[in-house]
C-alpha cells in the first residue's frame, strides 16, 4: 500500500508543478505529502525523491517518449492529470525497468487514472503507456 501511496504524492506533485509553473518544488511536495503523511515511511520518502528528481531530470526525453506513442494527442492538449500520470509512468517504465515490471508500472498508472482522470483516461494512458513500451 506504501508504494502507492508514494505513487500518488509523485502524481500530484507533478500535476501541481504542471498547473503552477511558478511553484517550486519542495511546496508542491509538502503539499501533497501532508495527505499521506501517515502512509509513507523512509523508503517510500525515498523513492518519492529519486522519481520527482528522475522526472525532472529527464523530462525532455520523457515527454518525447509520451509524444512517439501518442498519435491523437499532442503532448500539451493532453489533460494535466493524463499528463502528469504518463510522466510518472513512463519515468518508471523507462529508467526503473529493473526494479519494476511494465505490468505494474502501467497497472499503478490505470488506477491513478480511475480515482483522477476522466472516463476516458484510462484507456488513453493505457494505449500511450502500451506504444511506449513497443518503442
Amino acid at each position: 500500500m506504501s508504494r502507492r501511496a508514494a505513487r500518488e504524492v509523485i502524481f500530484k506533485t507533478l500535476f501541481e508543478l504542471d498547473l503552477n509553473s511558478g511553484l517550486d518544488q519542495e511546496t508542491a511536495l509538502q503539499t501533497a505529502k501532508d495527505a499521506h503523511q501517515n502512509d509513507l515511511t523512509k523508503k517510500d520518502n525515498a523513492y518519492i525523491e529519486k522519481v520527482l528528481r528522475g522526472v525532472t531530470e529527464n523530462l525532455e526525453s520523457i515527454d518525447s517518449a509520451i509524444s512517439a506513442a501518442s498519435t491523437q494527442w499532442k503532448l500539451s492538449r493532453m489533460g494535466s492529470v493524463d499528463r502528469a500520470i504518463l510522466r510518472l509512468a513512463a519515468y518508471e517504465m523507462k529508467f526503473l525497468s529493473e526494479e519494476l515490471t511494465a505490468n505494474i508500472v502501467m497497472n499503478e498508472a490505470i488506477e491513478l487514472a480511475k480515482i483522477y482522470g476522466t472516463d476516458e483516461s484510462k484507456r488513453f494512458i493505457n494505449g500511450v503507456l502500451g506504444g511506449i513500451l513497443k518503442k
